[in-house]
């Protein structure tokens, strides 16, 4: 499970997962006890991480960014218990969002000043896989097929003095009809505009973490097929 805290990688996997250590630039072996985390840097990784310990550093990304650390991973020894622990500390809620393809481009849109794929939230009852193209279609007025799913992304935000904890289900999408497509103004997007993957690559500059990692499993997905 991997979540963007504050723009900030955070990952917890079972202790059983196997890890290549010559990744990481930190590296502490067993985490029980309060420790400060002011004097890791790089990519690091704690074996063995309590839930306090994982709280510890909630708290410190709630607060203050820690710039000095790229990423944290926890392996913790139970994997369930630290996610629902996890859960329980946010508002938690569901998206879904697509990659929309049509000729070799993608759809990106531009909102909040920065370029993003469409998404938005789940309604009550509604099926993840049908969010993904409602809310697809709604934020760029065009018709989709869904395809097969790409892959799961977390986020946390705050909004009206909660802390909400997203996660969007993603899949590839085929465009069947843009004739009137338009960006959704009420949901503050500015601009959809179809991306070459040169001009992906470029626009992937002056976005989100999350929105990073889709592409890279989108792609990684294409290499497989």
């Amino acid at each position: 499970m991997k979540i963007f805290i504050n723009d900030n990688p955070f990952r917890i996997i079972p202790s059983k997962k196997k890890v290549i250590l010559k990744n990481y630039d930190t590296l502490l072996v067993e985490a029980n006890n309060k420790i400060d985390f002011n004097t890791f840097s790089g990519d690091v990784l704690i074996q063995h991480a309590s839930v306090q310990v994982i709280d510890q550093y909630l708290q410190l990304l709630k607060s203050n960014s820690n710039k000095k650390i790229d990423s944290i991973t926890f392996q913790v020894d139970n994997f369930k218990d630290a996610v629902e622990h996890i859960k329980e500390e946010y508002t938690f809620i569901e998206a879904g969002g697509g990659i929309v393809e049509k000729n070799g481009n993608i759809l990106m849109i531009f909102r909040m000043k920065k370029w993003d794929l469409p998404k938005g939230k789940k309604d009550n009852k509604e099926k993840i896989a049908d969010t993904a193209v409602r809310e697809v279609e709604e934020e760029c007025n065009i018709k989709v097929k869904r395809k097969e799913k790409v892959c799961n992304t977390y986020h946390t935000y705050k909004r009206n003095g909660k802390n909400i904890l997203k996660k969007t289900s993603w899949y590839r999408m085929k465009c069947l009809d843009d004739s009137k497509m338009k960006p959704e103004v009420k949901e503050q997007i500015e601009e959809v505009r179809w991306m070459t993957p040169g001009e992906i690559k470029g626009a992937l500059y002056n976005s989100y973490p999350s929105i990073r990692q889709v592409f890279r499993k989108y792609y990684q997905s294409i290499e497989k097929a």
